[in-house]
C-alpha cells in the first residue's frame, strides 16, 4: 500500500510574489509619477545613443570629447545629489527631467517629502541600483537619490535687448527696460542671488558671457528661490560688442565698481533704459568693460570694508534705481 502523506505535509503555494520577486519594489513605485523615457533611462539603448550624439556635437563645435573633461563637467552640473540638496531643489521649484531613487532606500521624512513633490510637480521616478547611482552621480555622496536637472536654455543677449527697446518705443513696457550683465562673477550663487534682485526691483533680464562666468546650474536655481522662472538669462558671445551695441540701441550702459566716478546716490537713473555691468568682488570690472561702460558708479562703504559682494552690491544699485523712477 503505497504511502500517503500526513496530514499538513502538502504545502500550499500562496499566490503573489515571493522573497525575491521583486514585488515589493512594485509596491514601492505605486503612486510615484510617469515612466521616464527611454532616453532618460541610464541603462536603455536609447539614453546611450542620445549620450553619443550629444559628444559628437560637441566634438564638431570644437569642444573636447574626452568624458574626463568637458563629459564629466557637464553632467556635474545636472545633477543634484544629496536629501537635503534635492528635497530644497523641489521645494525651489527647480526644473527637472528625472528623479533617482535607489533601489531599497532607507526611508526618512525627507525622502517620503521628495517623492510627494516630486508626484505633485509630475517628476518621473526611476528606481536604480547603487553602483549605477554611482555612476550617474560621479561618485558624489548622493545618500541614494539624486536629481537630474536639464541644461537651462539661453536667450541671446542681443536680440533680448533689441526687443527691449524695441518694446519700449512702442509704449508696451510700463516701465524702461532694466538689465544687468555680469562680467567675471563665477559663482552661481551670485548669479542666483542677483536674478533675484533683479526680480525683485522691475528688471527685464540678465547677461551673461559664453566663458569664464557661472551659469544656471541647480545652485543657482535654487539660490533664485523661484525669481529664475521669471527673469530671463541671455548669453553674450561677446560681453563688451553686446554692450556696445546696447548703448547704439539707446540703452545706458554703466559699470559698478569701488573707484568709480559717480557715486551711488548721484546716479540718475530718470526714465531712460538702463544695463548695469557687475565685475567680480575683488577684481571687479576689466579693463576693456570699464573702456565700454559709459560712466563707472561707486557705492559709498567703510573705508574698512575692502569691497561688496557682487550680488549685494547689485541688489543696492537696483533698489536706488527703482527709487529714483517712477512707480509703474
Amino acid at each position: 500500500m503505497p504511502n500517503k502523506p500526513r496530514a499538513g505535509a502538502i504545502r500550499k503555494h500562496k499566490k503573489g510574489p515571493s522573497s525575491g520577486s521583486g514585488g515589493l519594489g512594485r509596491k514601492a513605485l505605486e503612486g510615484r509619477g510617469p515612466t521616464p523615457k527611454a532616453e532618460d533611462r541610464p541603462y536603455h539603448k536609447a539614453y546611450k545613443a542620445k549620450q553619443a550624439g550629444q559628444r559628437r556635437a560637441g566634438s564638431s563645435r570644437g569642444e573636447s570629447s574626452s568624458p574626463h573633461t568637458r563629459s564629466r563637467r557637464d553632467k556635474a552640473e545636472e545633477m543634484v545629489t544629496g536629501r537635503n540638496a534635492v528635497l530644497e531643489a523641489l521645494q525651489a521649484a527647480v526644473p527637472a527631467r528625472t528623479l533617482y531613487i535607489a533601489v531599497r532606500i532607507e526611508s526618512d521624512d525627507r525622502v517620503r517629502d521628495i517623492l510627494k513633490l516630486a508626484a505633485e510637480q509630475s517628476v518621473p521616478v526611476l528606481q536604480v541600483h547603487k553602483t549605477e547611482l554611482d555612476r550617474l552621480t560621479m561618485d558624489a555622496v548622493h545618500q541614494g537619490v539624486a536629481l537630474q536637472i536639464p541644461p537651462y536654455e539661453y536667450g541671446d543677449a542681443v536680440e533680448a535687448g533689441r526687443h527691449l527697446a524695441d518694446q519700449w518705443e512702442k509704449g508696451y513696457l510700463r516701465t524702461a527696460p532694466l538689465i544687468v550683465a555680469l562680467d567675471g562673477v563665477t559663482d552661481p550663487r551670485n548669479l542666483g542671488a542677483i536674478i533675484r534682485s533683479v526680480a525683485a526691483f522691475g528688471g527685464h533680464g540678465v547677461v551673461i558671457p559664453e566663458r569664464r562666468t557661472a551659469t544656471m546650474t541647480a545652485t543657482a536655481w535654487k539660490t533664485s528661490a523661484g525669481a529664475a522662472v521669471r527673469v530671463p538669462v541671455h548669453r553674450a558671445a561677446n560681453l563688451n560688442r553686446t554692450l556696445d551695441g546696447y548703448r547704439k540701441l539707446g540703452i545706458r550702459v554703466v559699470g559698478l565698481d569701488g573707484d568709480g566716478e559717480i557715486s551711488l546716490p548721484a546716479l540718475d537713473a530718470g526714465e531712460e533704459p538702463l544695463c548695469v555691468v557687475v565685475g567680480s568682488e575683488g577684481k571687479g570690472l576689466s579693463r576693456l568693460t570699464r573702456e565700454t561702460c559709459e560712466s563707472i558708479v561707486s557705492i559709498p562703504i567703510d573705508a574698512a570694508t575692502e569691497s561688496l559682494n557682487a550680488s549685494m552690491a547689485v541688489g543696492i544699485c537696483l533698489y536706488e534705481v527703482a527709487r529714483s523712477r517712477p512707480s509703474a
